[in-house]
């Protein structure tokens, strides 16, 4: 199957931001979405307890951030997502939570420029099951490392697949039974017909190792339920 480009993930990102500021309503087809974003932020604020600069890949309307300013207050926020209707919503409600700069990047991480060393969290929530080929997840991993200054962390909150399987045609299917049980039948074929025609998800076990390739001197797993993941390293 040919899969979504840029463009059409940009334009149905564009269509949904209101879904996307709900945690409650808007993130129920992601498994345990609120412990994950819990555990991450909470990672990141004692891994970087004097933190002053985040950086939010693929930020959506800003949950990650807003939740991250509950732990460290008045950092100096950097959101980047392809939608600009989401970059605005996310600006609008992250500025009523800091006193710091808040910038507002529209753009792919892969091409958007930023200074190296520059940020103590990187939160990458729901955004890097969209990297393709090895390559590509090789190169975003590398300048996610270049991003950080010495310490600092990335956290990602994730889709995630199994490295066996017959391990991952169970959890894919015990999703699809958790959907169903959410919306139907019609409801599990719609959502995995996406992920199928959207998503390209890698297991927890080949990211951590790719953290270690590229230079994360630790990394530690936080949070696993089927095929969602939080997760994380420490440059």
């Amino acid at each position: 199957m040919k899969k979504s480009s840029i463009k059409e993930i940009r334009e149905r990102f564009d269509n949904d931001v209101d879904r996307f500021s709900n945690l409650d309503t808007g993130q129920l087809t992601t498994i345990d979405a609120k412990i994950s974003l819990e555990l991450i932020t909470e990672a990141a604020k004692r891994i970087c307890p004097k933190a002053e600069s985040l950086l939010d890949i693929g930020c959506g309307a800003g949950n990650y951030t807003l939740k991250m300013l509950t732990k460290i207050p008045n950092l100096n926020c950097t959101l980047v997502d392809l939608s600009r209707p989401m970059l605005n919503k996310a600006y609008e409600r992250v500025s009523k939570k800091t006193d710091k700069k808040v910038e507002i990047i529209q753009g792919d991480i892969r091409e958007v420029s930023l200074d190296k060393n520059q940020f103590d969290i990187i939160l990458a929530g729901a955004v890097l099951h969209h990297l393709r080929d090895d390559p590509d997840w090789e190169a975003t991993f590398k300048k996610i490392y270049d991003l950080l200054k010495p310490g600092g962390c990335l956290m990602i909150s994730d889709l995630i697949t199994q490295d066996t399987d017959m391990l991952n045609e169970y959890t894919w299917k015990r999703y699809g039974d958790y959907l169903e049980d959410l919306g139907g039948k019609d409801y599990r074929k719609k959502v995995l017909d996406y992920v199928a025609k959207e998503d390209s998800p890698r297991s927890m076990n080949y990211q951590l190792d790719l953290m270690k390739k590229v230079g994360f001197q630790k990394v530690e797993i936080l949070h696993k339920n089927m095929c969602f993941g939080a997760f994380g390293g420490i440059k």
